[in-house]
């Protein structure tokens, strides 16, 4: 690590040192950005958009597995029936019902 302030962070990824509280419900996490992206999720704030549909998200990773959507995406397919599936719990769900 070139600073020392992120082998310190990463440090605390192993060590599970989480120093960053949410006031609102006491979840905690080891980075504030964390913290603020969590944080969003209480005040209703969505100000991620998609510029495809104009659809609005708290997060930008939901942003983004949305707009795989969009692209048409589906990188988990099903080893038995060959169907894909954008999400691997969509995967996961669709097994279940080759096992019934």
């Amino acid at each position: 690590f070139i600073q020392n302030s992120s082998l310190w962070m990463h440090k605390k990824i192993h060590v599970g040192i989480k120093s960053y509280k949410c006031f609102e419900c006491g979840k905690c996490y080891i980075q504030s950005s964390a913290l603020r992206s969590h944080e969003k999720t209480h005040t209703g704030e969505k100000n991620e958009k998609c510029l495809e549909c104009g659809k609005c998200f708290t997060l930008k990773s939901t942003l983004w597995l949305h707009q795989k959507r969009h692209a048409g995406e589906r990188p988990y397919q099903c080893p038995e029936c060959g169907i894909q599936f954008m999400h691997s719990s969509e995967l996961k769900r669709h097994q279940m019902r080759h096992k019934e």
